[in-house]
C-alpha cells in the first residue's frame, strides 16, 4: 500500500464527484484524487499505470462495468493483488444482500453515502486516517 499514492474514486454521478472533490480539498490530504466515471475506465487505468494507488473508493451501480464486476476483476488479477490496494464500496444503494456480496469479494469496507456534507467529511476523514495508520505486507520492503 502506498500511503502517498492517489485515491481512486469511481463514481458516475457528477454531483457526488463534486461533493467528494470538496471534501478532499477541505481535509487537505496530500494524496492526489483521481476520478473515474465507470469501472472500465478505472480498470484500464489500474492495469496500465505504474503508479501505486493508496486506496479505491467505488460506487456499485455504474455503466459499462459495475463495482462488483470491477472488484472481481481486480481481486483475481495477481499483479494488482500484490499492490495491496484497499478496495472500499461507497454507495447509496445498500441492502443486506449487497453487503454480503461485497464482503464475499473481499472488500475492505462498505460505506453508505451520507446525506450531509458534514457526515461525508467525517466518513472520508475516518477512512483516510484508518488506512494511513494501517500496515500492509508491502510496507516492509
Amino acid at each position: 500500500m502506498n500511503k502517498n499514492g492517489p485515491v481512486i474514486v469511481i463514481e458516475d454521478d457528477d454531483d457526488d464527484q463534486e461533493f467528494l472533490r470538496q471534501v478532499f480539498s477541505n481535509l487537505n490530504y496530500h494524496n492526489k484524487v483521481l476520478f473515474f466515471g465507470d469501472g472500465q475506465e478505472a480498470l484500464d487505468y489500474l492495469t496500465s499505470t505504474s503508479e501505486l494507488p493508496f486506496l479505491i473508493l467505488s460506487d456499485i451501480n455504474m455503466p459499462k462495468l459495475d463495482g462488483f464486476a470491477l472488484r472481481q476483476k481486480l481481486h483475481t488479477d495477481a499483479a494488482l493483488q500484490l499492490k495491496c490496494i484497499p478496495y472500499l464500496f461507497f454507495s447509496t444503494a445498500a441492502d443486506q444482500q449487497m453487503v454480503i456480496k461485497a464482503y464475499s469479494l473481499s472488500v475492505q469496507g462498505f460505506f453508505v453515502k451520507p446525506t450531509s456534507m458534514g457526515e461525508l467529511e467525517d466518513i472520508i476523514r475516518n477512512i483516510m486516517d484508518y488506512w494511513k495508520k494501517c500496515a500492509a505486507p508491502n510496507s516492509y520492503q
